[in-house]
């Protein structure tokens, strides 16, 4: 059986269940709700796995599940699943617009970071995109160039 902790992060979750979080948040995005069977069909793992994170944080006070029904994040639990998302979302623009990493290893890279970058790092991060975006890189020739001196870096 697998055990869950508070890890040192600012929130004190692990990656693991930071991305259960952020896996009930998309499913209620998407179907309006989520489940056991569901959340298990997202991760890729088994509905045990899937009860033992869930009991986790609920006693934690981020998740509300009765027993066969409905997962629901608490407030707490909904500001932590937006803030995972939010910090994956910048990482996926700043990793494919930027540095031009193929869209899928993009996704699966800025799913890696996401629980390991602070929020003061991302928001920086977010910032020098804007910027770049905004000031620097202002036409497709701009970007090609961009381009064109990454790859010659490799």
């Amino acid at each position: 059986m697998v055990k869950f902790k508070r890890s040192d992060s600012l929130n004190n979750l692990s990656a693991a269940l930071e991305n259960y979080l952020e896996t009930i948040a998309a499913l209620k995005r998407e179907k309006k709700y989520a489940r056991v069977g569901d959340i298990a069909k997202a991760l890729n793992v088994k509905s045990s796995s899937v009860n033992v994170a869930i009991n986790f944080l609920a006693e934690n006070g981020l998740v509300i599940h009765e027993r066969y029904g409905y997962v629901d994040l608490t407030e707490e639990g909904d500001k932590i699943a937006k803030e995972v998302q939010r910090k994956h979302d910048i990482l996926y623009m700043f990793l494919r617009d930027l540095l031009f990493v193929e869209s899928a290893l993009a996704v699966k890279e800025a799913c890696e970071i996401e629980h390991s970058i602070s929020s003061g790092t991302i928001h920086r991060l977010e910032r020098l995109y804007e910027l770049l975006k905004k000031h620097f890189l202002t036409s497709p020739k701009d970007m090609a160039n961009l381009q064109d001196y990454l790859e010659k870096a490799e």
